[in-house]
């Protein structure tokens, strides 16, 4: 025998996750909520983890909901936004999670609310006893339509968005589209900042929805008021939203390729939402982002100033910014851009614009770059004025 020896495991799993529109789902008619994935039932009580804000506008609803179908549940309720998006509101859930004795699959909890709180739930639940099944039950624009589909969960850790993380999709996701309708206008903008991100990568008839009807979308909160059957440009507007990102993610679910076009957007604004807590929303600086990879790509050649304008007639008319004081900071940039970097693995993959629903990457992106990007961004921002942007020489 050999002194030495040397072992190779290979093994596949099998990763399936339902996404399901519903509606009225909090009407104790609706069997939905109460269902375990699968839509299997049980008698077992269940851990449901509400925000504050989702506990006052529906908390009374939720409650009813599960007294009047006898289902036994205990609730915990979180404080929401990013500044609480950390490691001991995990521990605050599993712990609640050991009090009430959940089993290892037929006890899934159930994350009512925005993005925070699903990343929240979604980590304590990879992690309790290394991983049990979950419900999820997104209250903003911005997790039905981006976070409804992922199957990252994270918190942020020592100034850093998302540091800490695992890979666990929930076997059971509902959108029910009426949740949104008494959100606030910012957090429809905010939203809709992602819905920018998935048109300009890939869908140019999202992208024309959003060019038509952004003013409409924020005002109606995507519910299509008057429209038969509830179907219009707010329906329309999510699922193409939803698709887009569930065929990107199906594809690269694990992210074993770095080289991915949803991270269009995303790679600036981490640091600086991090740094702008809590003055600006996600959506809202993932649109930003946007904008300024806009900016390089017109700088390059590669997308037609008048396809730039349209981009920022669209932003704006959605009611997002287009800059902020640290989009227009080069030095500001190039450390996000460092960042993100090392979360690439060192390199750059920026996605850049060839047109709208057309991209490219690049990995050469210089600070002279950033630096005319940066004057283009501080312009917009005391302007609010787009201009044309010639290819070669700045404005």
């Amino acid at each position: 025998m050999s002194s030495t020896g040397k072992w190779v495991m290979t093994a596949a799993r099998q990763v399936d996750y339902e996404i399901i529109e519903t509606f009225d789902l909090f009407n104790p008619e609706n069997p939905e909520l109460g269902l375990l994935p699968g839509g299997k039932s049980s008698a077992l009580t269940r851990l449901v983890v509400m925000d504050h804000t989702v506990d006052e506008i529906f908390g009374e609803r939720v409650r009813h909901y599960f007294s009047v179908n006898r289902l036994s549940v205990k609730y915990l309720t979180l404080p929401g936004g990013d500044e609480n998006k950390n490691l001991d509101q995990v521990l605050r859930i599993a712990s609640q999670l050991s009090e009430i004795g959940t089993h290892r699959v037929g006890m899934p909890p159930i994350a009512i609310g925005g993005g925070v709180l699903q990343d929240v739930v979604g980590m304590a639940a990879s992690l309790y006893r290394r991983g049990i099944p979950y419900v999820r039950v997104p209250t903003t624009l911005l997790a039905q339509i981006d976070g409804s589909v992922s199957a990252k969960n994270g918190v942020n850790y020592e100034g850093f968005r998302n540091r800490l993380g695992t890979f666990m999709p929930p076997p059971r996701t509902l959108i029910d589209r009426s949740l949104i309708a008494s959100l606030p206008e910012r957090q429809i903008r905010s939203g809709l900042g992602e819905a920018l991100k998935m048109a300009l990568i890939k869908d140019p008839v999202l992208f024309g929805l959003l060019e038509q009807h952004g003013p409409r979308l924020v005002s109606d909160r995507l519910q299509d008021s008057g429209a038969e059957n509830n179907a219009g440009p707010g329906r329309e507007v999510m699922h193409r939203a939803i698709s887009g990102m569930a065929e990107e993610l199906q594809k690269n679910l694990w992210e074993t390729d770095l080289q991915r076009i949803v991270d269009y957007g995303h790679t600036f604004s981490p640091t600086i939402e991090m740094q702008a807590l809590p003055a600006l929303l996600h959506g809202e600086v993932v649109a930003m982002d946007c904008v300024l990879s806009a900016v390089l790509a017109v700088h390059r050649g590669m997308l037609p100033p008048s396809e730039f304008e349209r981009i920022v007639t669209t932003t704006r008319g959605m009611g997002l910014a287009l800059s902020h004081p640290m989009f227009a900071d080069p030095s500001v940039l190039r450390q996000s851009l460092s960042d993100t970097m090392r979360h690439r693995d060192n390199q750059q993959h920026l996605t850049l614009l060839k047109g709208i629903g057309q991209t490219v990457f690049v990995n050469d992106l210089t600070d002279h770059e950033l630096e005319r990007a940066a004057v283009v961004m501080q312009e917009l921002l005391e302007s609010g004025e787009a201009g044309l942007l010639s290819p070669q020489g700045g404005r």
